[in-house]
């Protein structure tokens, strides 16, 4: 895995992960071990003991053990202390009852956020932006979304994109719009004359033509 002395730039799609070491609320971590075998959401929030940011971070550990059926650890971050972390956790589970027990890193050299590319100086210079990303077992980075810091993300999306990754994966297809859990899939295009035959002698397909197929999963 790469590591902090790598020249700052932005990860891409594709990319293997940057590894790092950093404090967390559940102590010390080094980030390949962390996310060894496992899928990982690594995602950055602005500031602790602001409004979205506490409705987002609710809506993670609302939504954990959906993401651990997933075979996926969750991993937060922003630019404040360990200390100002543990107090937003013990603040948000006291006014919402919402208990924030995933690790969230206490970024306060800002080295972890500018690895990742969650410094964006044109949104600001001091807060991350509210950035994800999706790691796979292999250490790849497969899906990155980025938002501003006044609008907060959408948790059916990112399960949805979660889940579909990992669909994709595993039965080698592909995904349509807005496509949910149970919906068909998109199989790949035929690459031969032969293959192009085969597609429109198989009833099982749903054709809309010889480059669009779909079909169940069940």
């Amino acid at each position: 895995m790469e590591t902090l002395e790598t020249t700052y730039r932005m990860p891409r799609i594709g990319d293997t992960a940057p590894d790092f070491k950093a404090m967390t609320t559940k102590g010390p971590i080094q980030f390949s071990e962390f996310a060894k075998d496992k899928w990982v959401l690594l995602f950055s929030h602005p500031a602790d003991f602001t409004p979205v940011c506490t409705t987002e971070m609710c809506g993670f550990a609302e939504e954990q053990g959906n993401f651990e059926c997933l075979d996926t650890k969750l991993i937060g971050l922003s630019i404040d202390s360990v200390h100002a972390h543990l107090g937003w956790v013990n603040n948000v589970k006291e006014n919402t009852g919402t208990y924030l027990n995933f690790p969230i890193i206490a970024d306060i050299d800002m080295k972890v956020a500018k690895l990742y590319g969650m410094l964006q100086p044109n949104e600001s210079e001091t807060a991350a932006v509210r950035a994800v990303f999706f790691i796979d077992p292999k250490k790849k980075i497969r899906l990155i979304m980025y938002y501003p810091l006044n609008v907060g993300r959408n948790m059916d999306e990112i399960l949805r994109a979660l889940q579909a990754l990992q669909i994709a994966d595993k039965h080698n297809v592909a995904l349509p719009l807005n496509w949910k859990k149970g919906d068909k899939v998109i199989v790949p295009p035929p690459k031969t004359l032969a293959e192009m035959e085969e597609r429109w002698a198989d009833e099982s397909l749903e054709k809309v033509d010889f480059y669009l197929a779909k079909k169940d999963l069940n």
